[in-house]
């Protein structure tokens, strides 16, 4: 439900024109009083109040917006109050309020604060008086308004609810302070209401010279989700005035052209934020995919494929919903007959579905070579080398082993010792070691100095029959291990693999250039072995003899992927793959 009706926003248009300051003030004031039960003569009488200067975002010289960056309360309010019953019910309302605190009866201010208070919103719209009743029960809670407003969001309350909260704000302050209206144009935004965005975003533009990021990106979001998509496209172009747009905005805009079939739109929106260093989602590059099925347009095409190599390049792999989206859009291809298969890759690397056999993971010759000396410059011997290590250990480190070279793995000790956290540290470590050993190769395990010393979860006895069976060198206690794992494994060869859950990112950072760090990740998905605990014992997850990454030969690709969405980076790669073949 709209906040005005057309002869009120005619009227409030005629005021304007006679007094700027008083307008966005008085259409508050209609803002929050529409759709509740106040009598009409009460909306300019009862909530008369003036635009106060300490509730506008503050601008500087330049007219960039200056916004504290101190955020106000959360939720769980931790400098709140406890609350002398385990809930109050107020009449419409059954407002409860939740402490963390056993029951007891209000003591001193001093007690009260530093405890957490848990709001939950009426089910109801409440009158001014019963939020005054409230609000004075809560009188040590200073930003009670905030808190309610941000339980409404987690609580998804209904709108009016939050309407009734700023209309007794605004009849008892004077005034809606720029936090509550950021709050309630996030639960409209939550809800879809259309009508109340634009509602908040015309007092909002009237009261403000400009809005923080976060504002502007609610304003996006909600807009680009309704009817009035475009408004978010010329509010976009509005922000880029006064800064750098965020993520979600461009990603909500390039939806919405997507969704309305306006490719060329979108893709152009998609290379703008790219060329901001706005790094992509994944729902992002999906709806590409979704919006584009069916399409016969060769530039969109070559736009797809490029973000599939771009997930090549990456090392990220799709979520299976995801791939379902790039499986549909091949098959949708006007008359080029792709078919797509979920399959597992044999370990040899050959594909069951097309026979393809899929790149080898094995850098050439050339390529190892470079990849060893970018490491060794840029991080073996880079800045950060001793930031938590001596010159003096590292140098007897490579001494220990120029001594015994080769190793065929090289395991990372104290990572792999955390495999299962409850469970005793040198009996992880004792288990991966006699996995390993299995093999028959040559391990080095790298520690720390602690693990000598008897405790519950180092025994010495444990610790004296590994290294029967692996070499082993103690580091102190403070040093950083990764970069003596890439040392180690770099000297010993080509075949040498390491053992760790780390996923190395540092490092692959240090590099000082996209190719050395496109041939890192391409060794590391070759010669990374991870190791996981379930309830059946240690499982070991092997380095490939196959490249895991997206892959194509023209008339086939190959695109692994995840069950599920993972947020963040792994070590490890999936055992899932989507065949597609182009049938001629």
């Amino acid at each position: 439900m709209a906040f005005f009706s057309q002869t009120g926003q005619q009227g409030m248009q005629a005021l304007l024109g006679k007094c700027r300051i008083i307008w966005p003030v008085i259409r508050c004031q209609q803002l929050f009083a529409a759709s509740l039960n106040i009598p009409i003569q009460q909306k300019f009488n009862c909530l008369s109040f003036m635009a106060s200067d300490s509730t506008a975002l503050p601008v500087n010289s330049k007219g960039v917006g200056v916004f504290p960056a101190k955020k106000r309360s959360q939720v769980e309010y931790e400098g709140g109050t406890r609350w002398d019953e385990e809930s109050k019910e107020i009449s419409e309302g059954k407002l409860h309020l939740f402490s963390g605190a056993s029951k007891k009866k209000v003591g001193s201010q001093a007690l009260l604060k530093r405890r957490f208070i848990r709001v939950q919103p009426p089910e109801k719209p409440l009158q001014a008086e019963e939020w005054k009743k409230l609000r004075e029960e809560c009188q040590s809670l200073e930003t009670f308004e905030e808190v309610m407003l941000k339980s409404m969001i987690k609580c998804n309350s209904h709108v009016d609810v939050a309407k009734s909260l700023l209309t007794y704000v605004a009849k008892t302050s004077g005034d809606i302070g720029y936090n509550l209206l950021v709050k309630y144009l996030a639960l409209c935004v939550q809800q879809q209401k259309t009508a109340e965005i634009c509602d908040v975003y015309d007092i909002m533009k009237m009261r403000f010279k400009t809005l923080e990021s976060g504002a502007y990106s609610l304003l996006i979001r909600g807009l680009s989700n309704s009817d009035k998509w475009r408004m978010a496209l010329a509010l976009l172009e509005d922000v880029k005035k006064v800064m750098t747009p965020s993520r979600t905005s461009y990603e909500s805009c390039i939806k919405a052209a997507s969704r309305h079939q306006e490719m060329s739109l979108a893709r152009e929106l998609y290379h703008d934020m790219l060329a901001k260093d706005l790094v992509p989602t994944l729902d992002v590059l999906q709806a590409f995919f979704d919006f584009s099925r069916g399409m016969e347009d060769a530039d969109l095409k070559k736009e797809l494929f490029d973000i599939l190599l771009y997930l090549r390049d990456n090392q990220i792999y799709p979520h299976g919903t995801f791939m379902r989206s790039i499986k549909l859009w091949f098959e949708s291809i006007p008359g080029e007959n792709w078919r797509g298969n979920l399959t597992n890759i044999k370990p040899s690397g050959e594909c069951p579905v097309c026979h393809h056999q899929l790149e080898d993971s094995n850098l050439t010759e050339e390529e190892y070579n470079i990849l060893k000396e970018r490491i060794t410059a840029d991080v073996i011997h880079g800045r950060d080398t001793f930031r938590k290590t001596s010159p003096q250990e590292f140098e007897a480190f490579q001494a220990f082993v120029e001594d015994r070279l080769p190793f065929d793995i090289v395991i990372d000790g104290l990572n792999v010792s955390h495999v299962k956290p409850k469970k005793m540290q040198c009996e992880n470590l004792f288990h991966a070691i006699n996995c390993l050993a299995k093999e028959n190769v040559r391990l080095l395990v790298l520690g720390r100095k602690h693990m000598l010393v008897n405790s519950s979860n180092w025994k010495q006895d444990v610790m004296k029959e590994m290294q029967n069976k692996a070499d082993f060198f103690f580091a102190e206690n403070i040093s950083e291990d990764d970069t003596f794992l890439l040392y180690a494994t770099l000297r010993s060869g080509k075949h040498c693999r390491f053992v760790t859950r780390d996923f190395l990112r540092d490092h692959k950072a240090c590099l000082s250039d996209s190719l050395t760090r496109r041939l890192f990740r391409k060794w590391q998905r070759g010669h990374q072995i991870g190791f996981s605990r379930h309830s059946l014992g240690y499982s070991r997850s092997p380095a490939f003899n196959y490249d895991c990454v997206v892959q194509t030969t023209g008339d086939t690709w190959h695109i692994p992927y995840k069950d599920m969405f993972e947020e963040k980076y792994s070590y490890q790669v999936p055992r899932k793959w989507l065949c597609l073949q182009q049938k001629q």
